[in-house]
């Protein structure tokens, strides 16, 4: 496989403690052989990790590889999020990935903006083209949409307000995204629509993180992690194999990259670039 024509961008957290902070640099040294286009960092709900987002996106800066922090905007003002672009600005970060969001838990307020489209708007807006802008996407539809042609509706709404490209929440179902990237492109909309991947070491975990976000883990492979029971290697060695094959199956129908969901780990995402002969 011709790595030149694979462009990988890989996701972080930013850490809480000084102990996870070490971890992520040395994970952050090991995915780097990958040569990402972007390592990008998450931003907690109603800008709760705010600091140490920013703190995390200027390390990577300084490291001399491309960082794109997220923004979500939900419990935000106008004019916060002109304070953190400004903040940006001056770091020289040219990636931005625009997120509606959620609000922490308790809060009600939900600030003055309501959807991502609004806040790509208020990007171009403040900045006009100096930020690349990823939007996030879902194959398996939003968990909080009404139905699947709103939810369409809404990634257009995204892509006409100015986004570049957009990441997908990550998925096991191949079909999902190639009929989501279909029924994308009848719309007439073309920007590159990068599979999100999230390599499996924890069933338990990754059954929460599922139930939680609407990503469907298939029956099948239920039933298959559910029969290892506690035996981690076997359940990481089916992962490794499930998430491969997926990746296979995805470059070779045409997708336009690979984003890795790493949570802080550089092992699992070595292994699978590994197998795809792209480390």
């Amino acid at each position: 496989m011709n790595t030149r024509q694979t462009e990988l961008s890989i996701e972080f957290f930013p850490p809480q403690t000084p102990e996870g902070t070490d971890k992520l640099r040395a994970a952050r040294k090991q995915l780097a052989a990958l040569r990402p286009a972007f390592f990008s960092v998450t931003y907690g709900a109603g800008g709760s990790t705010r600091e140490r987002t920013f703190a995390t996106v200027q390390e990577i800066a300084a490291e001399g590889f491309e960082a794109a922090p997220h923004l979500s905007c939900i419990g935000a003002t106008r004019d916060s999020i002109r304070e953190i672009l400004q903040q940006y600005t001056e770091a020289g970060i040219r990636r931005i990935v625009a997120l509606r969001g959620d609000l922490p838990s308790g809060v009600g307020a939900s600030g003055e903006f309501r959807y991502a489209n609004e806040l790509v708007e208020f990007i171009r807006g403040e900045t006009g083209q100096r930020f690349a802008i990823e939007v996030a996407a879902y194959p398996e539809w939003h968990p909080q949409a009404r139905s699947p042609s709103d939810d369409l509706a809404a990634f257009r709404r995204k892509v006409e307000a100015g986004a570049n490209s957009a990441i997908t929440q990550y998925f096991y179902n191949f079909d999902a995204y190639r009929h989501f990237v279909d029924e994308v492109r009848a719309l007439g909309l073309d920007i590159p629509i990068v599979p999100g991947i999230m390599p499996i070491t924890s069933f338990s975990r990754l059954a929460r993180f599922s139930d939680a976000c609407g990503a469907e883990i298939p029956r099948w492979m239920r039933r298959k992690f559910e029969s290892f029971g506690d035996d981690a290697g076997s359940i990481r060695a089916f992962g490794l194999d499930v998430v491969t094959e997926l990746c296979e199956r995805l470059l070779g129908s045409g997708a336009p990259g690979l984003h890795f969901y790493s949570m802080n780990q550089s092992g699992p995402t070595i292994e699978i670039c590994r197998r795809l002969g792209l480390s």
